[in-house]
């Protein structure tokens, strides 16, 4: 019987074909992704914009050779908390066909290592509001509702 392999790794430009199409396939998200081929220049330009920056990071979760989930960081500094950092979890998906199995638990488990080996003081996301699996899912990880976000669309 073969062993299935499932590694956390960094997203490649190679990978963007998966990962919109795992955008495009919520329904919940509203974020307009889309598989429309003129739209893939969006992506392209917006994935190089992450590569670039020190203090993002884009995962993809590889189970034998398939891109399963997804998930980006971004690491902040404050004034708040005597000049500390926090990370920031994103855009957290795991394809449709692959939920139920450990994948997001995966994921996660993995930005809250990369957090505490950067020396982050905490680690936080968000989820709509529409998602109540995905609120008890953060909260069996040991995540606590603590606040209340606010968004202003500008397009």
């Amino acid at each position: 019987m073969k062993s299935i392999q499932t590694t956390i790794r960094t997203a490649r430009e190679g990978d963007l074909a998966a990962l919109i199409a795992m955008f495009a396939a919520d329904d919940v998200g509203g974020h307009g992704d889309t598989v429309v081929a003129d739209a893939f220049a969006d992506y392209a330009r917006a994935f190089a914009a992450i590569e670039a920056s020190p203090d993002q990071d884009i995962y993809v979760c590889d189970r034998d050779g398939e891109v399963v989930g997804t998930f980006q960081t971004m690491t902040t500094t404050s004034l708040t908390g005597r000049g500390s950092s926090s990370m920031i979890i994103e855009a957290v998906q795991t394809r449709s066909d692959m939920r139920g199995q450990g994948i997001g638990a995966l994921m996660i488990a993995f930005a809250i290592a990369e957090a505490k080996e950067r020396g982050v003081r905490l680690v936080q996301l968000t989820s709509n509001a529409r998602r109540k699996d995905a609120h008890r899912f953060y909260e069996r990880l040991g995540f606590q509702p603590s606040h209340l976000g606010f968004k202003m669309a500008l397009k």
